[in-house]
């Protein structure tokens, strides 16, 4: 019998812990997907720090550093710096990247790190319950911000593709969503591209995904999807926001 699908060599066969809805497992995929048809899984170092992403040492079939809180960036780039020859690249959400480790992406992007960074932005703390995180949207509630987001007293949402697309360093930067099969497809090709960029020794390489969090916004699966389509999508409007690769 002809095999039709099957898991990708670059995921372990763990059970995830993901709740229902977080599209957290399908970004792993295409991660795990994209260093396979590479053939770059055996010779990959992931960092993941805090979040719900803290266990993803146990799903990628390649090896994995934890960092501290936010300082994934700075552990990928000792990485990186001490063996150049392996592929790096950070696994972070919105309140890690974003908020506490706002200096190291920022600075790793600036200097041109070679190393890649997916950036799962579904616009909340996850893990730690349900805060307002930088990318947090005007009017949606929080439990630190239990009216909602209002602009005099909190700020805009950052959007950190556009940020980091304006340092010379940051040669590719990508936001792309998960939420439904062409954007899918589209994810992948960004993430592969990101990943391929790297091997060709190219600079920092940054692909934002809009993602879903059903539990902390308090939706089911489904409306997750829609209200991410209908308020994410217009604040953090998909494409690409920098490639600098054809620059000589």
């Amino acid at each position: 019998m002809s095999i039709v699908y099957q898991r990708s060599k670059g995921l372990t066969d763990a059970e995830m812990h993901y709740c229902p809805g977080c599209t957290h497992g399908v970004v792993h995929k295409l991660v795990a997907e994209s260093l396979e048809e590479l053939g770059l899984v055996g010779s990959t170092v992931g960092v993941a720090p805090v979040g719900c992403s803290v266990f993803a040492y146990n799903y990628f079939a390649c090896d994995m550093q934890e960092a501290a809180h936010g300082r994934a960036p700075a552990v990928a780039t000792g990485i990186k710096r001490t063996h150049p020859d392996l592929t790096v690249f950070t696994y972070q959400g919105d309140g890690d990247l974003a908020a506490i480790g706002t200096a190291e992406i920022v600075h790793a992007a600036m200097r041109g790190e070679k190393i890649t960074t997916i950036f799962i932005n579904n616009a909340i703390y996850g893990m730690t319950g349900g805060q307002m995180a930088p990318t947090t949207l005007l009017g949606q509630k929080a439990t630190t911000a239990p009216s909602g987001r209002q602009a005099e007293h909190y700020g805009m949402p950052i959007r950190m593709a556009e940020m980091l697309s304006t340092l010379d360093g940051c040669v590719y930067s990508e936001r792309v969503t998960v939420v439904d099969v062409p954007n899918i497809l589209k994810a992948k090709k960004a993430i592969k591209k990101a990943f391929q960029l790297q091997s060709q020794g190219a600079g920092f390489t940054f692909v934002e995904v809009l993602s879903t969090c059903p539990t902390n916004w308090g939706l089911t699966p489904l409306e997750a999807v829609d209200w991410l389509k209908t308020n994410m999508i217009p604040y953090y409007p998909l494409g690409v926001t920098a490639d600098r690769t054809e620059v000589k």
